[in-house]
């Protein structure tokens, strides 16, 4: 009988420890917020219904949203080392200024097959033909500096041989909780919820994150802990010799800034251009960058300065290609709570119950040489439009006129 006794109170003992490990001691929680503001091109596609095709012929129009319009992006991660005792359920209840109603769910996604990996993938850069090549320049400017283009081709890039300059300046990438690091993992938007984030709704006020498989989480995001301001282009015309100065209002809060343009040129070339003052060419800059890696990469001067306000894409570059696009990132502060809050020296080993991060970025999208203002008024389409026609009306003069190709290529020259 004693021995019985003895050996229940110990199962007893293991059960609540077992119940308090999975409660409170089991790890700690990680929660992510993602706040992106996205103008241009981006902003219009996430306010025009019916997708790109919809978009595209309502900014040639002139019936398409505002060239000044931007839009809110937010992305909820809860990645815990707990499972629930039935199905996962977590919700973020946010403050009213979001203006996104009372909470959003954080839904466990379904298992997915894994995603093939190729040897070495860059948006654009893998998916041309096998003869083609890529043409790197980097740096503000009039003209492109000595020794640009770096050149490379596709058919190694594709085999997985990555140049050394390319990989000399890799992004140190941030890595949230994800479904693959977390014993259980919630995420928003989902399939269930994906309630639009209104340009005007603001981070700021009481936050709360509660579910089955992590503790209650409660945190408080005050002024400059919320969604960075749009980026606002000034200027974005070419100049008489071919170079396109690009210029912006200030965003407030920016640590630093990072511009990009990219197209295709004939021969089966892309070109591609960031304003980096070192050779670099990784598009993973355009992600959120960790506070340290900010610091790091203006040290090489890889980003802009947050006192920059203008760069110049070379000549070399703008006229080479043709509907060039034009993407610029600011990237913005952290902001990050832990319960309980991390001691002045923590431990080798501290682990809190739970910590939370937001990171924040402003993103522009559109076309390099290009007045998106205008374009939205239907003015470039209506000089497309002229231009056609005097191509349409020289073509059939040099029908009628066989020597009129001939001439006019004597002219030309």
């Amino acid at each position: 009988m004693k021995k019985a006794l003895i050996v229940a109170a110990a199962t007893s003992a293991a059960v609540a420890a077992s119940g308090s490990a999975q409660n409170r001691g089991s790890g700690t929680v990680s929660y992510w917020m993602s706040a992106e503001t996205v103008s241009g091109l981006g902003a219009m596609a996430a306010g025009q219904q019916g997708g790109r095709s919809a978009m595209v012929a309502a900014m040639m129009s002139g019936r398409g949203p505002r060239a000044d319009a931007y839009a809110h992006n937010l992305r909820l991660e809860l990645g815990s080392p707990r499972r629930p005792s039935g199905a996962p359920t977590a919700d973020h209840f946010i403050p009213a200024g979001l203006n996104a109603g009372p909470s959003l769910p954080l839904v466990t996604p379904e298992a997915a097959p894994p995603t093939p990996v190729r040897p070495y993938e860059n948006p654009g850069l893998a998916d041309g033909p096998s003869n083609g090549r890529i043409l790197i320049y980097w740096g503000c400017g009039d003209h492109a500096r000595q020794g640009q283009p770096y050149e490379f081709d596709l058919a190694s890039l594709r085999a997985g041989r990555v140049p050394p300059a390319m990989a000399s300046l890799a992004i140190h990438a941030m890595n949230p909780p994800s479904r693959a690091s977390s014993t259980t993992f919630g995420e928003w938007p989902n399939e269930r919820s994906r309630t639009p984030i209104p340009a005007n709704g603001s981070l700021v006020g009481a936050h709360r994150i509660s579910g089955n498989y992590s503790p209650d989480i409660n945190f408080t995001l005050a002024q400059g802990q919320d969604f960075l301001p749009p980026i606002t282009l000034t200027a974005n015309t070419p100049a008489a010799g071919g170079a396109v100065p690009v210029a912006w209002q200030p965003v407030t809060n920016a640590r630093a800034y990072f511009l990009m343009a990219s197209g295709a040129g004939p021969d089966n070339t892309i070109v591609i251009w960031t304003s980096s003052e070192v050779q670099f060419s990784q598009a993973g800059a355009f992600d959120y960058l960790a506070p340290e890696e900010i610091s790091r990469l203006l040290a090489q001067r890889v980003l802009l300065q947050p006192t920059v306000t203008q760069c110049t894409v070379p000549a070399e570059v703008a006229t080479r290609v043709q509907a060039a696009s034009l993407m610029m990132t600011a990237f913005g502060p952290e902001a990050n709570f832990s319960y309980p809050a991390r001691p002045a020296n923590a431990p080798r080993g501290w682990a809190p119950d739970w910590t939370v991060k937001l990171r924040t970025r402003s993103a522009y999208t559109g076309l390099l040489g290009r007045d998106m203002a205008a374009m939205m008024r239907g003015e470039g389409a209506s000089d497309e439009r002229r231009g056609t026609q005097r191509q349409q009306q020289q073509e059939q003069r040099r029908r009628r006129n066989p020597l009129g190709g001939l001439l006019g290529r004597v002219v030309g020259q």
